[in-house]
């Protein structure tokens, strides 16, 4: 393959993954403020709004792009995203654009020989977008995080979860900063992917047990027991080779992406208590979706 054709591929792929979950956390953070930091509220909005842009954009691009191992891994969009956001829609009465999950439930895989000109074009101006949305939605995170450690705000997201979805944002941008400058497309090694991934999923375990009403007590205890599993892994890479983490992360990571669709069609359909979005629980599985593909490539 061309390195420009694998630009564009491994650009607009990561955009489908990430530009959904950026605009995705912007909508978690609006949701969370009071009434007094309205201000913030807005300019979470303003985020959602322009990754909301930056998400159609890599649609439209990528149609007969990019693979069919991404566009049938769950991480792009699963049987309960469409659902999910015109719940939290009326939920929240925030804004979604559901429009863009209909285009993305339409894509087809990359049948392409050759990649335009013009895509390539387009791909650029979109990564230096994102780089510059990036760059303010970091900022705007690392602002609420300081404000609530030192208690001049209070939100409904816990501190834990600000750093959680901060880390995220940092990797998009390191991935797309890789790709701008001519360096590997592995954004990761298999050690840095398997530790920045099973942390990411311990701690999805943590915030499900956080957020679920304490009568759920059986799923209270599963997410609980999930949580020591993927410290477990954790702890355990210091002693272990790469490629047993990788194996035995991804038999975790399929066991936690049945819990977390079992959940999301639960919270759904209004069968479990918590004060879980059902945008949140569609958002976590589509990253434990995310996980499993890559993994599934280093395999």
């Amino acid at each position: 393959m061309r390195h420009i054709d694998r630009y564009v591929i491994s650009s607009l792929e990561l955009h489908l993954f990430f530009a959904r979950i950026m605009k995705e956390h912007s909508l978690f953070l609006q949701a969370g403020f009071t009434p007094r930091d309205r201000d913030y509220a807005q300019k979470a909005n303003h985020f959602l709004n322009q990754f909301e842009q930056v998400l159609h954009e890599a649609v439209r691009l990528s149609d007969c792009i990019v693979s069919p191992e991404v566009l049938s891994s769950g991480e792009v969009v699963t049987e309960f995203t469409l659902d999910a956001e015109i719940q939290t829609q009326r939920l929240s009465s925030i804004q979604i654009d559901t429009r863009i999950t209909e285009m993305e439930k339409k894509l087809r895989p990359g049948s392409r020989s050759f990649i335009s000109p013009d895509v390539v074009r387009g791909v650029r101006a979109l990564n230096r977008t994102a780089l510059r949305l990036l760059d303010g939605l970091i900022e705007f995170k690392e602002n609420i995080l300081r404000n609530v450690d030192r208690c001049r705000m209070f939100t409904m997201n816990y501190p834990l979860l600000i750093e959680h979805i901060l880390r995220e944002a940092r990797l998009y941008r390191s991935c797309l900063c890789n790709y701008e400058n001519g360096r590997d497309f592995d954004c990761q090694t298999l050690r840095e992917l398997t530790s920045f991934w099973n942390r990411i999923m311990m701690e999805h375990a943590m915030f499900i047990r956080g957020l679920l009403d304490p009568s759920e007590e059986a799923l209270f205890d599963t997410a609980d027991e999930f949580a020591r599993d993927f410290a477990r892994l954790l702890e355990q890479a210091r002693d272990k080779n790469d490629m047993t983490i990788a194996k035995e992360s991804l038999a975790e990571a399929m066991k936690i992406r049945d819990f977390k669709a079992a959940g999301a069609r639960g919270i759904l359909e209004c069968e479990i208590r918590s004060i879980i979005l059902p945008l949140l629980a569609d958002h976590v599985l589509r990253e434990a979706n995310h996980y499993i593909r890559l993994l599934h490539c280093e395999s």
